[in-house]
């Protein structure tokens, strides 16, 4: 700042750059627009990526993850590519799909651009900011998972600035409205980048020991998609549970124990073999397991799937598609 006159006035772009950078860093997202409107400079800073991830993990980052960030990258990528080849005047520019996943008729929707006419050549070079905003204003379908009872399900799902809350959509089947005034904590990202369709390929099978806490993926139908359930690894019966004899973890097949069902239902224990293969049990269809590793994993099931206090009994599909919603 040597070069400023006596009396002269001090612009942001005088301070050193790491005062500078402090600064903006203190901005709300209101604020860095307004910012960005100042020059050309300004502009370019205040819609830097870094600046604007901050924002995105501050207020998306419990619902929004890798498979998230995925897709806005595709829609990125498609918008600049028909800039660029400036595609046929009769394609659709308003709207934008996301990938697709499984064949059809069982094809599952990545996400939804209801709108990416506001990407244009500027815009579209600011990753996170316009990632912001799309969500923000509810124009982005982002893969999600939502809490339902004993389940989580996969849907695509977008944000109501005037309820502050979400709503949902299947991903295949239609698109049809899974639920409307979805709040924050009933929704998570995605752990694992595995579509609705196909059977998540474990890792950890042969690690699996009593006590272990697990989400599996379990479906009705093998035509339907899978949704995540939560479960606990358990003892053989030929071990009673005795620490110093317990050779349960050298055994061929998993004890699964779904807490949340009482005592008498059959689905509160059920048995599947290590080797990963998908079972037909009558409780439903079995796909890979994923190993809970967080205690904040955990905590979460706990609560929105609770140990029930009186029997609940499930004797026929029926019952069990009833019970998936």
């Amino acid at each position: 700042m040597d070069d400023i006159e006596p009396g002269g006035s001090i612009s942001l772009l005088h301070f050193p750059e790491p005062i500078l950078e402090c600064i903006l860093k203190l901005l709300s997202p209101k604020e860095l627009v307004g910012m960005s409107e100042v020059c050309t400079c300004l502009r370019d800073r205040c819609r830097s990526d870094p600046l604007w991830e901050v924002h995105i993990k501050q207020k998306w980052g419990g619902v929004i993850g890798d498979v998230a960030f995925k897709e806005w990258q595709w829609h990125i990528t498609t918008t600049k590519e028909r800039e660029i080849n400036q595609l046929d005047k009769h394609i659709n520019r308003k709207g934008s799909l996301g990938s697709f996943n499984g064949t059809w008729p069982m094809l599952y929707l990545g996400s939804y651009l209801e709108d990416c006419s506001h990407l244009n050549s500027s815009l579209s070079n600011s990753f996170m900011m316009s990632l912001y905003f799309s969500l923000e204003n509810g124009k982005f379908w982002f893969p999600a998972q939502v809490y339902r009872g004993f389940f989580v399900r996969d849907a695509l799902v977008r944000y109501d600035s005037k309820t502050d809350n979400f709503q949902a959509r299947q991903q295949s089947g239609g698109w049809h409205i899974r639920g409307n005034n979805i709040q924050w904590d009933n929704l998570r990202a995605p752990p694992v980048d595995t579509p609705a369709c196909v059977r998540y390929v474990c890792d950890c099978l042969q690690e699996l020991k009593p006590g272990d806490h697990i989400e599996i993926q379990r479906r009705s139908r093998r035509e339907t998609p899978y949704d995540w359930c939560y479960a606990v690894i358990g003892h053989m019966e030929c071990c009673h549970e005795n620490e110093n004899f317990c050779r349960c973890h050298h055994s061929y097949t998993l004890i699964l124990e779904f807490k949340q069902y009482s005592e008498g239902s059959s689905m509160r224990r059920v048995k599947l073999h290590r080797n990963g293969e998908q079972y037909e049990e009558p409780s439903g269809c079995y796909g890979g397991i994923r190993k809970l590793e967080s205690e904040e994993e955990i905590q979460r099931w706990k609560k929105h799937s609770p140990l029930r206090q009186t029997p609940v009994y499930i004797t026929s599909q029926a019952g069990f598609n009833n019970m998936l919603g």
